[in-house]
């Protein structure tokens, strides 16, 4: 699975034809979690609450740029990196 961005040793991926909603992996010291792309909401896992509020934002600020990942998966098409929450 690629890895989108690395962040506050958040780990951030995408799997190509990747099942709906939109939604991102994101994996944190042994914790992981989809979080949905529209919302940066989390839809099956679990993450400290901290890691979920950073993540949260940092989904909701870089939303266009995660759809177009999500685009570039269905079709099967390399993926962007995307900038981390700790880049200014």
């Amino acid at each position: 699975m690629p890895t989108i961005s690395i962040f506050f040793g958040v780990v951030v991926q995408m799997y190509w034809n990747d099942h709906n909603p939109p939604h991102f992996h994101a994996f944190y010291q042994g914790s992981r979690a989809l979080i949905a792309i529209g919302t940066g909401e989390i839809i099956a896992g679990s993450l400290p609450p901290g890691v979920r509020r950073i993540l949260r934002d940092w989904t909701l600020l870089h939303h266009a740029e995660l759809m177009a990942n999500w685009e570039r998966g269905m079709l099967q098409e390399p993926f962007q990196s995307v900038p981390g929450a700790d880049e200014a």
